[in-house]
């Protein structure tokens, strides 16, 4: 009985170190079960990601390539990662006293990894909830989808494809909970406890990113998208409310400005910012002056010299328009090509990504005075209303996503524009190797190819300066051969009506049309160059002197003053004749007055155009100062000499013969060099 006696007193001081042990062993077996509900489920939603990026997307290729690439996202990033991620913590059960610690490590060393490729798969989330919801009013592609779906992943039931993009959404959102598991079975002394407590804190911190980016984004795509708005649409956007806001924000420039209140300044976005306005700069610059560059090209194709009949049969000249042809056709015109698709495409679609930044960057500006009046209200009444909370989460999220995302932007637009200028200096390097590889041959066969460069300039210059004083000697020639008509031929078959409108209001109310005249009123007339018509009276009936009301034989109308001139008329050869008659006296002979003399210009005789003349019907061709002209008939059908017809550029027609000129003497000149 004394020995029971002494034991008692033992076995009640070692029952509590037995429950301690227990205890122990069972948080123990529950972090281990822990453990391994983590890598288990891991190991499901690995190859669930694996069925989704291979199987399903693989047999929905009667879907769009836009929307598979909407609806999967950057699920094969995801799975990248966490391949490596399972891999990784399959490899700790191997280190079973270490094991919960490793597992803390692998959770801290994957943390970025992880919100990186999970806040992009969040961001699509709802656009791909927006396609399915799409296809679900197509019963027929529904139904497709769905067989699709439980030929692969039976348990998917009825949900089909929201069940599938729901998953990683549910993953990023349980690693915490199951870190968390592990924790509470985790004895606070030890090691592996603080590691746990990190985990947990930066899975946790993982998901708030994520949501705060999601919310950024959505924030961005309402403002960054670009309105074309009329001025009757913009003026439909205005309510109280809108005047109300308007009339805050400049209350507020105001008083920043009058230095009653503080400016808030953040110069690290004001840094950002003026580097992305440096850059837009850039663009816009480089873009207009590609632009101008391309325009240049197109003039520069447009001049082909070989294409003209140079009257030369050999020599240089043959070697040139050889040389000339060869380059327009396939030189030229494939470095065009490739400028077009190389830099000018690229150059827009980098100006046109520009767009959105710029636009947030407005928006941003537009709520900071919002922001700042409710900071200031917050500090002195230390409350706001709900709506003034939105406004200021609003520029938060604008403020958060343009410091995170702008320099990314800047430095992805520099590499960009980098690359334009890069390809535009390769594209202007190939076509000067072409021109010279082209060249190579016709350049042998000149006369002078041997001559050393100096000399050749000074052969050059000199050739240029003869060639120079020729063409100002015919320049000369040419002002001299007819001075400029001073009224605008009558267009043929005109006489009658100008007979008409002289013998109804006199020489005095004639006037001629200088230019054609399209009439845009009820009252307007449409009158040709050239057109005889009779002042009625110089101003319309609101008093304009600007239009006039005029009478061409046939109709009335208002004209604009500007576009006519007083018609001087011209005695016909009759009436000079007459004239002559009357003035006879057999006492004293005088000369007979004679009439101007028209110039004759022989038959099939070339001549050249001395002014430009435009067409006015089918029965005229156009001319242009200096062109090569072929008279074929020295008058019109009713012997008028003051038309003839003639041949340009394989046109027939005809044209005033004032407008023609002899060509001068011919003079020898040109690209004469000595041999």
């Amino acid at each position: 009985m004394a020995k029971h006696g002494a034991d008692e007193p033992s076995s009640r001081s070692g029952s509590p170190d037995r429950e301690d042990r227990v205890s122990e062993d069972r948080s123990l077996l529950h972090q281990r079960l822990a453990v391994q509900e983590l890598i288990n489920t891991e190991v499901s939603y690995v190859h669930m990601l694996h069925l989704c990026a291979s199987d399903i997307r693989s047999r929905l290729q009667q879907l769009p390539q836009g929307d598979l690439d909407v609806l999967f996202s950057n699920i094969d990033d995801i799975i990248k990662v966490n391949s490596r991620f399972l891999h990784d913590l399959q490899e700790t059960a191997s280190k079973k006293e270490e094991q919960v610690q490793l597992v803390g490590n692998l959770f801290l060393e994957f943390q970025e990894e992880l919100e990186q490729v999970y806040k992009i798969y969040c961001v699509s989330y709802d656009q791909a909830l927006l396609l399915v919801e799409m296809y679900r009013k197509e019963p027929e592609l529904q139904q497709h989808i769905q067989d699709i779906i439980k030929a692969v992943v039976p348990q998917a039931g009825s949900s089909g494809l929201s069940f599938l993009l729901v998953i990683p959404l549910q993953r990023i959102t349980r690693y915490p909970l199951l870190l968390q598991k592990i924790l509470e079975n985790t004895l606070p002394d030890a090691s592996a406890y603080p590691v746990l407590q990190r985990a947990v804190s930066a899975l946790q911190d993982v998901n708030t990113n994520i949501n705060e980016y999601k919310m950024r984004k959505e924030v961005a795509s309402k403002y960054t998208k670009v309105e074309q708005l009329t001025l009757r649409e913009r003026l439909a956007r205005i309510n109280t409310h809108t005047l109300s806001k308007k009339t805050t924000r400049l209350s507020q420039l105001l008083k920043q400005e009058a230095g009653l209140i503080p400016r808030t300044e953040d110069k690290e976005f004001d840094d950002l910012e003026e580097r992305f306005q440096w850059v837009s700069l850039c663009v816009t610059e480089l873009k207009n002056n590609v632009a101008a560059y391309l325009d240049h090209l197109q003039a520069f194709l447009c001049f082909r010299p070989h294409e003209y009949n140079l009257d030369i049969p050999e020599g240089p000249a043959v070697h040139y328009c050889n040389l000339a042809r060869d380059l327009q056709l396939e030189a030229f015109l494939k470095f065009k090509q490739r400028l077009e698709g190389l830099v000018c495409q690229p150059l827009c679609s980098l100006a046109k990504a520009l767009l959105g930044p710029q636009n947030l960057i407005k928006k941003r500006l537009n709520k900071l005075p919002d922001f700042e009046r409710v900071e200031e209200k917050l500090l002195e009444v230390g409350s706001m209303t709900y709506e003034e909370q939105a406004a200021r989460h609003t520029y938060q999220a604008l403020n958060s996503l343009l410091v995170a995302e702008l320099p990314q932007f800047n430095q992805l637009a520099m590499q960009w524009l980098g690359q334009i200028l890069c390809t535009f200096v390769t594209l202007q390097r190939d076509l000067a190797k072409q021109v010279l590889q082209r060249a190579e041959g016709s350049m042998a066969q000149l006369p002078h190819h041997q001559v050393p460069e100096p000399a050749f300039r000074k052969l050059v210059e000199d050739t240029l300066g003869r060639t120079s004083n020729q063409l100002h000697s015919f320049q000369e020639t040419f002002k001299k051969v007819r001075p400029p008509p001073t009224t605008q031929p009558l267009l043929p078959g005109s006489e009658r009506q100008v007979q008409a409108l002289l013998s109804r209001y006199g020489p005095g109310k004639l006037y001629q049309v200088t230019s054609n005249i399209s009439g845009t009123g009820t009252l307007d007339l449409t009158l040709p160059r050239g057109q005889i018509v009779a002042l009625l009276q110089d101003k319309d009936t609101k008093g304009n002197r600007s239009r006039w009301l005029v009478d061409t034989g046939g109709h009335r109308g208002y004209v604009p003053a500007g576009k006519l001139q007083l018609y001087h008329v011209v005695p016909s050869t009759e009436e000079l004749q007459r004239q002559a008659g009357l003035n006879e006296d057999p006492r004293c002979l005088t000369p007979e007055a004679v009439r101007a003399p028209v110039p004759s210009i022989p038959t099939a005789n070339q001549v050249i155009a001395a002014y430009p003349f435009v067409a006015r019907s089918s029965h005229e061709v156009s001319l242009q100062a200096g062109q090569p002209v072929t008279v074929l008939e020295a008058q019109d059908k009713k012997g008028n000499p003051e038309w003839s017809l003639v041949e340009v550029n394989g046109r027939r027609g005809y044209v005033p013969s004032g407008f023609l000129a002899r060509a001068p003497s011919p003079v020898l000149w040109g690209w004469n060099l000595p041999s």
